[in-house]
């Protein structure tokens, strides 16, 4: 059989990183997008979106990938996915209609033949109200990790395949395009693959909200919670890629528009979400942990404090900001009082006011504190030295600890990172300074 044509309606995150690494696996592949400004940015090598080595991924693989927004090119596609973005609010309420909408679209431009397969992730019960042939109609679940896109996309650990009849052979065009990635299949009737995103997503949150709680204890009980995070990474029915290491909340969206999801249908069925609920308060709670360590130690004393912040994106190696900690972090604050920095955000762009800072350093000059919002891996070189030279104040909150705590403390700052207590500045530090 003549390897499938695979093409990609949206060139979003989802849809860029997807078509990227099926042509990687040797299929021709058709990206669409409705813009043409995003396509022709696009093939000119500027991406919408930051991903560690997606662009060499398309750049290495160019021959076997067409980026155009002329819809008619997916007609000579024998599997069409719909890969947008889900929008969602900061309720984690979904937009679905971007996804009604293109779904509209390539049905009008495939074939009868051609396989559509949703790859946005919808609550249960959506795929089957689509009007297509179910013979041609599958769901599959994506898995994909902003700052590890090209990795999940490339070497997927399995794939969730929704079908009308899970018991029926998976079409041979498919199969033979999934087999290409060398992982188990794993088909099951619609619902079960649309809820199958949800409830991994759900053992995420709980994993979270253990660590955020148990951290929180640690830092008033004089324990260290990076000690304890090796023995549980040691125990079988925990495993050794738990997410145990603490954070500032959930943020990215998916986590808690799915949260939401489930809320909506406990609700709408009378279950009980308690629990669910109990995650996102814990979340609300630990997203303001780098506030409450700045108004205790700075602002109560110094209510016009100047603030260095480093870091806006959500999180490291992605540009997106939803739900990130830093903004939860500069609601509290006068933002013409803060200096920003990160790789890819533009700071004076997200919020009115913010100064942005060329270098991180830059952003430390004057600072009565500085935070690390995120944990940039081109943070961990900063020289706290260097910090402290550039500082007025001597508060450095670290919530990832990322920077050394005994370099810190002898460079005369007081460092507060999650899950332990506050480490104090040397005394011959200070008196030196």
């Amino acid at each position: 059989m003549t390897a499938p044509v695979i093409g990609f309606a949206g060139l979003t995150h989802l849809g860029l990183n997807m078509a990227a690494a099926s042509a990687a696996r040797g299929f021709r592949v058709v990206g669409y997008h409705a813009d043409p400004e995003v396509v022709d940015a696009i093939n000119a090598g500027h991406l919408p979106v930051a991903e560690p080595d997606l662009d060499d991924m398309i750049a290495r693989n160019h021959e076997r990938l067409t980026f155009t927004s002329d819809v008619t090119a997916l007609a000579g596609c024998d599997i069409v996915y719909i890969s947008v973005d889900v929008p969602t609010d900061d309720n984690g309420q979904s937009d679905l209609a971007p996804i009604t909408d293109i779904i509209s679209t390539a049905e009008r431009a495939i074939s009868d033949d051609a396989l559509l397969v949703v790859l946005c992730q919808v609550p249960p019960g959506f795929t089957r109200t689509l009007s297509r042939n179910p013979a041609r109609l599958y769901y599959q679940v994506e898995t994909l990790i902003f700052g590890r896109a090209v990795e999940r996309a490339m070497y997927p650990e399995r794939f969730i395949v929704g079908c009308a009849k899970p018991d029926a052979a998976i079409d041979p065009r498919l199969e033979r395009y999934l087999g290409a990635f060398d992982c188990p299949i794993l088909p099951m009737r619609y619902e079960s693959a649309e809820l199958a995103k949800i409830s991994i997503n759900m053992c995420l949150v709980a994993s979270i909200g253990v660590a955020n709680t148990m951290a929180e204890v640690c830092e008033h009980v004089g324990a260290d919670w990076s000690e304890i995070i090796p023995a549980l990474r040691l125990d079988a029915r925990i495993g050794p890629k738990s997410y145990i290491a603490p954070g500032l909340g959930l943020a990215g969206g998916n986590l808690e528009r799915d949260l939401a999801t489930v809320i909506g249908l406990a609700d709408r069925h009378a279950t009980d979400a308690g629990i669910v609920r109990a995650w996102l308060v814990n979340s609300r709670h630990r997203k303001d942990w780098c506030y409450r360590v700045l108004k205790d130690e700075v602002l109560a004393a110094r209510p016009d404090a100047v603030i260095g912040l480093l870091g806006l994106a959500y999180k490291e190696d992605t540009h997106s900001t939803k739900n990130a900690a830093s903004l939860a972090l500069l609601d509290h604050l006068d933002a013409t009082q803060v200096t920003a920095h990160d790789p890819e955000v533009r700071a004076d762009t997200l919020v009115p006011g913010l100064r942005r800072a060329a270098t991180p350093l830059d952003a430390c000059d004057g600072a009565d504190a500085v935070v690390i919002d995120t944990p940039w891996p081109a943070y961990r070189d900063l020289v706290p030295k260097e910090i402290a030279a550039r500082m007025r104040g001597r508060t450095l909150i670290d919530p990832y600890g990322l920077l050394p705590t005994p370099v810190v403390t002898a460079a005369g700052l007081d460092h507060f990172t999650l899950g332990r207590s506050v480490d104090r500045a040397s005394e011959s530090a200070v008196l030196d300074a």
